[in-house]
């Protein structure tokens, strides 16, 4: 686990962005957080790392939102979801399994589907900023945090 303190929103965007050059095809990103604590604004960010051109918006009613990138984007907000096996009718198992990377906003309300190998991102408001943990499970995001650190 990884501990970094952001002092405003442009830092957020700093390391979302970074972290949208550095993730690979098949990442899985899981967002954590209060509501307003930036998990939309990291995951823009995220997007223009990746080359997505188009306005980015928490799909909070429809779920997931696909973009085109360097490499493709889907973008979950489950936080509407009643139980896991809902994922499944909106197509996760092809998702989750594709050369895109996934950004699983309140990935804790799915977590017995998660796969295990995957970055969880927890956001949390600190003092006058906010503090990102970072929690890299599997080798290959071990690395990405380590790169987004440098």
């Amino acid at each position: 686990m990884y501990k970094v303190y952001l002092k405003d929103e442009e830092e957020t965007k700093s390391f979302g962005y970074k972290l949208g050059e550095i993730v690979k095809k098949g990442s899985i990103i899981c967002l954590l957080g209060d509501l307003g604590a930036g998990k939309t604004t990291f995951t823009q960010s995220l997007a223009k790392g990746l080359g997505v051109c188009d306005y980015v918006t928490s799909p909070t009613f429809t779920i997931v939102n696909e973009y085109d990138g360097r490499i493709p984007l889907y973008h979950f907000d489950v936080y509407r979801i009643g139980s896991s096996e809902e994922m499944y009718d909106i197509g996760y198992d092809e998702y989750i399994n594709s050369d895109g990377v996934c950004i699983i906003e309140w990935a804790n309300l799915i977590e017995d589907i998660v796969p295990e190998e995957r970055l969880t991102i927890e956001l949390k408001y600190v003092e006058d900023g906010r503090e990102m943990i970072l929690t890299p499970k599997g080798e290959e995001y071990t690395r990405i945090v380590e790169e987004l650190l440098k």
